[in-house]
């Protein structure tokens, strides 16, 4: 789906396929060596993802590109770092790393997944906080931890997308709003 989307998107088609290929690197670390290659970076860490290391395989994958594989290309390396959560701002190819790993046809073929996938094809940015909501409502239903950089990143694109003019809401809950 990455070099799909990179040929539609007018990207470099070889990044996408290279970033493709090393997203997952660091899948199947063992929680504590995540962790540890996460302190050794000297990066800081939410506390999502001291209870949920897995998350920090993305950027750990791209250490391992670096490191192992000698990647040096730095959109390269931030796509694979971005592939999980994220990242406000982020570029055109980490945006197509990101959609490609939640969108790919493996995760399944129900109708949110396939109007997420045609909206890919359409704009990046609106299919990124489009899929950011889709993530955050199974991770809220399923009681699962969010972390803050999801958020971020979903509220960065859709403050950015040319299609869909911002609500700005009021600070008060919907309880709040009636009770007056």
């Amino acid at each position: 789906m990455a070099i799909s989307l990179a040929q539609i998107h007018e990207l470099d088609v070889g990044k996408a396929a290279q970033s493709g290929l090393m997203h997952d690197l660091a899948k199947y670390f063992k929680p504590q060596q995540l962790l540890e290659i996460a302190h050794r970076e000297g990066w800081t860490l939410d506390p999502v993802d001291e209870l949920n290391p897995h998350l920090l395989h993305a950027d750990v994958s791209a250490v391992v590109a670096r490191d192992i594989f000698g990647v040096e290309d730095q959109e390269i390396l931030m796509a694979i770092a971005n592939h999980t959560l994220g990242r406000p701002a982020m570029g055109p190819l980490s945006c197509v790393i990101f959609l490609s790993d939640s969108l790919e046809p493996g995760r399944g073929d129900t109708p949110e997944l396939n109007t997420l996938r045609r909206v890919a094809e359409r704009n990046l940015f609106q299919a990124v906080w489009m899929n950011c909501d889709y993530t955050l409502k199974y991770l809220i239903e399923s009681r699962r931890l969010v972390h803050p950089r999801v958020l971020l990143t979903r509220n960065w694109f859709l403050q950015h997308s040319p299609f869909l003019p911002l609500k700005r809401s009021s600070n008060m809950l919907p309880t709040q709003a009636h009770a007056s």
